[in-house]
């Protein structure tokens, strides 16, 4: 609800105020790797949730926007997240896919969601930039566990497809003439419950008909959800990431 209340409040300043939309239609492309460490916990909803114990593992982030001086209608990105992990619980104890599990169990987590954020911006000048929005995360996963030892298999799978609605924030804050900023990206349904942060630095190199954005920083995803697809479900990605952005 905060969520939503925050999202309404964007979007109403920008009907009455006029955000200060693109010049002109702008096309962006870019992709993050990113070194993130991960702390899963699941099991059944209503029932307390498993942790596991995950190792750290490259994850992905790809997207695409499109800015535009239409008014009234926002700008839109899509993004895409992959996110797997695996982990162990040698003495597990919890209940999953509707079957007690206990023992020595291994976990196949896949967190992948997509990312459809519309924004309006704020500011657009040579040293700030500020859009404000809304977002909406789609979960298009599944958890899995099965014995980590040999002998007669196991294994429970559950699909996790869910939808989460945000507050979206971004700024960027440039130096004049040597193409340095740095930038600061937030989804948020107003707890500290569920959330997508990142911030970092980044290198604008000038070209013909091409800007290009070299960028590094730190990002932090949580999802913890007591009843999303019938899942008790708690996520937390964070780490280092690098990425190039083209705009067109």
């Amino acid at each position: 609800m905060k969520a939503f209340r925050a999202t309404s409040l964007a979007v109403g300043l920008a009907l009455c105020s006029g955000a200060a939309q693109a010049d002109v239609f702008k096309f962006k492309l870019g992709g993050d790797l990113w070194r993130a460490d991960s702390d899963i916990r699941f099991a059944d909803a209503g029932t307390p949730a498993q942790p596991f114990e995950t190792q750290q593992k490259s994850q992905g982030s790809f997207w695409v926007a499109l800015e535009h001086p239409l008014p009234i209608i926002p700008n839109v990105m899509i993004r895409e997240n992959s996110l797997e992990t695996k982990g162990n619980a040698p003495d597990s104890d919890f209940q999953f896919g509707g079957m007690p599990i206990d023992g020595n169990y291994n976990a196949d987590a896949n967190l992948s969601n997509t990312d459809f954020i519309f924004y309006y911006q704020f500011l657009d000048t040579k040293t700030i930039e500020l859009d404000l929005g809304a977002a909406y995360k789609r979960f298009h996963g599944n958890l899995a566990v099965g014995p980590a030892v040999e002998g007669p298999t196991l294994r429970v799978s559950r699909d996790l497809s869910h939808g989460q609605l945000f507050a979206y924030a971004r700024t960027q804050i440039k130096v004049p003439g040597i193409g340095l900023y740095g930038f600061v990206d937030v989804m948020t349904d107003g707890s500290q419950r569920r959330y997508d942060y990142s911030g970092g630095l980044g290198w604008i190199f000038r070209g013909t008909g091409v800007d290009y954005k070299l960028r590094v920083g730190y990002r932090d995803m949580k999802f913890d959800h007591s009843s999303a697809s019938a899942l008790n479900t708690y996520a937390d990605f964070k780490g280092g990431f690098a990425g190039i952005e083209l705009e067109f």
